[in-house]
């Protein structure tokens, strides 16, 4: 498959969302419709390296496809990483600014039907595509038997699109969402994502699998699900880092 030109956004508008993550809505003038599947990536240019491959930073688009040439990415400040305190520095990326991009590509999408109980599985900021998913899902009136979103951070100051997950849950029937905090007690779970999904799945009902975040997480997740007797075909995963 031939690659996808490199095009020219605008920064339209930029949110902090939470202390240390960020929302960059990014518009493409020379297309009418930015189009693309849920759950896929674009991936910037950055002027931080001589080397075009040391340049180049991947992330999942936040929105979802809605006939505009606009989409959302959520990006997380890394310690000492080049891209993030390149994108994060006002001085470099501010409303109006110009962002070289290709993309949408990507194969981390769910399948045509969705006839099995479906298992979101992400940790940080690996929500983005998720979110997308169904929110698309709501959007087109797609059917669908269950779907789980288990989602791990750190603490309350952690999450991500949290009120946004919460009303959505309230307005989609079979959307189930499962935040767990790792390092702070609340109202909700506490812990890691693992013992969440291996209860749902305790009757081993035909479900599928989509894994995104840090590569520790997915890793055990394989191995869970594994153990747990489903096949690794129903495993599907984006990494992190």
């Amino acid at each position: 498959m031939a690659l996808l030109p490199w095009r020219k956004g605008i920064v339209t508008k930029i949110d902090d969302h939470t202390h240390n993550t960020r929302r960059f809505w990014i518009q493409v003038p020379e297309l009418e419709k930015f189009d693309f599947v849920p759950g896929q990536f674009v991936t910037l240019d950055l002027p931080i390296h001589e080397k075009p491959n040391k340049r180049w930073r991947s992330y999942s688009i936040a929105s979802w496809p809605d006939d505009s040439n606009t989409f959302e990415l959520l990006i997380v400040l890394a310690q000492g990483g080049l891209g993030t305190s390149y994108l994060f520095d006002f001085k470099n990326i501010s409303v109006g600014s110009e962002l070289t991009l290709r993309g949408p590509q990507g194969v981390f999408t769910l399948p045509e039907k969705l006839d099995k109980d479906l298992f979101l599985i992400c940790t940080g900021t690996g929500i983005a595509p998720f979110r997308s998913m169904v929110n698309y899902i709501k959007l087109k009136k797609i059917s669908f038997k269950n779907i789980h979103l288990v989602f791990g951070c750190r603490k309350k100051e952690d999450l991500l699109y949290y009120e946004e997950l919460k009303k959505l849950e309230l307005e989609l029937p079979g959307f189930h969402y499962h935040p767990t905090l790792s390092r702070e007690h609340w109202d909700g779970h506490y812990g890691y994502v693992h013992p969440i999904y291996m209860d749902l799945c305790k009757n081993r009902q035909e479900a599928l699998f989509f894994l995104c975040g840090w590569k520790h997480m997915i890793d055990e997740a394989k191995k869970h699900i594994t153990e747990m007797g489903y096949d690794k075909k129903s495993i599907h995963l984006e990494l992190y880092g």
